[in-house]
């Protein structure tokens, strides 16, 4: 280790413990005070829980675990060429066929339903983080700005972690948003943050709604929540079964394998497309986040006949290279004979006739 290399990581560890402190204090400041659902068969002792409960981990292990992401990621958990990406227009979006999907960045999806716009898991910040001006930082643009876009029927949330739920992206878009679809606590998250109530609609696992001939059922995932010190899952994480009279696809948020995939699949399979998230993963905590060969079971265990493949190619959030999980998932589906969906950032694709898409992660071109 050189001489100075010592000082240098004690001054980043000191930074990171400053930004610790201040992002309890702003997420305290617009995060919704902890409130009681008894009606919710997943809350209990103050809290909501998984149905197969995580295994201890001792304070030494997510010690150790901290100081890796912190101080031992390689290089290349972040790309040094720019990432191809499509830009994307208002009036492409209002002009596209009907039954459209647009990949913006993450888990952010934009659905165009029964001529109806939807968006899924918004973030169009910077940085995904409490602040801006430190914490996972974006590779590139979103491909287009959120002032940009066209006036939307629905939000639909799946958790309130930073890389899935973005306050100032919430601010931005509620004005031209009629309908804000989250599970259990994170609604009165919205509602704090100045969405009016009328528009916030909360579910509790297997609950739902229809809403412009689109069904709408929030189902089990396996994971957890919080935003500061104080709230660990307080509120309630879920994947979503998104349905039509002639589609049927499924939006998995975050989640960990587990067995409730099969009983999605059961009641609401097949899927015409899986948005799965692949990405940000590690052995360490593949309890909440899913290995690509997982991925894999998962989408079997839903019925699903196209894979599309979120939660990755824009923020930095694992030890893994920046182009692993793409890398991976594609290698694994043309193994096993999957339909698997890769369009690159702002490219449409059909959702009533998928289509391979290219590896667009192997065509970067030298920043």
């Amino acid at each position: 280790m050189s001489a100075n290399k010592v000082p240098r990581r004690r001054w980043a560890f000191g930074l990171v413990i400053a930004v610790a402190v201040v992002s309890a204090v702003v997420a305290c400041a617009t995060t919704s005070r902890p409130s009681s659902y008894p009606q919710s068969p997943q809350f209990r002792d103050g809290r909501f829980h998984n149905v197969v409960p995580r295994a201890e981990r001792s304070f030494v292990d997510g010690v150790r675990v901290w100081a890796d992401f912190l101080f031992n990621k390689s290089a290349n958990t972040r790309p040094d060429r720019i990432v191809p990406m499509l830009k994307v227009t208002r009036e492409a979006i209002l002009d596209a066929p009907d039954h459209s999907v647009w990949r913006l960045g993450h888990s952010s999806l934009l659905l165009k339903l029964n001529n109806k716009l939807w968006l899924t898991d918004p973030v169009f910040s910077e940085r995904s983080s409490p602040v801006q001006w430190y914490g996972p930082q974006r590779f590139d643009a979103p491909p287009i700005a959120v002032d940009e876009l066209p006036p939307l029927e629905g939000v639909i949330i799946s958790h309130n972690h930073y890389d899935h739920l973005d306050h100032a992206t919430i601010l931005a878009l509620q004005g031209r948003v009629k309908h804000f679809l989250a599970p259990l606590g994170v609604g009165a998250t919205l509602i704090t943050w100045g969405v009016p109530a009328s528009k916030v609609q909360e579910f509790d696992w297997w609950d739902g709604t229809t809403i412009e001939g689109v069904r709408f059922i929030a189902t089990p995932a396996q994971h957890f929540s919080g935003r500061g010190l104080t709230d660990a899952d307080s509120t309630l994480w879920s994947s979503w079964v998104i349905a039509g009279r002639d589609f049927k696809l499924f939006f998995s948020g975050d989640s960990g394998y587990f067995d409730g995939f099969k009983e999605i699949g059961k009641r609401y399979g097949p899927f015409d497309v899986a948005f799965i998230e692949t990405g940000a993963y590690d052995k360490r905590w593949a309890y909440v986040h899913m290995l690509p060969d997982q991925v894999l079971k998962a989408f079997a265990d839903l019925n699903g006949k196209w894979l599309f493949p979120i939660h990755n190619g824009t923020f930095d959030l694992a030890m893994h290279a920046w182009n692993d999980p793409m890398e991976q998932i594609a290698d694994l589906a043309g193994a096993n004979g999957l339909s698997l969906s890769t369009p690159m950032m702002g490219e449409r694709m059909s959702l009533s006739a998928p289509t391979p898409g290219s590896r667009w992660w192997q065509q970067t071109a030298q920043r």
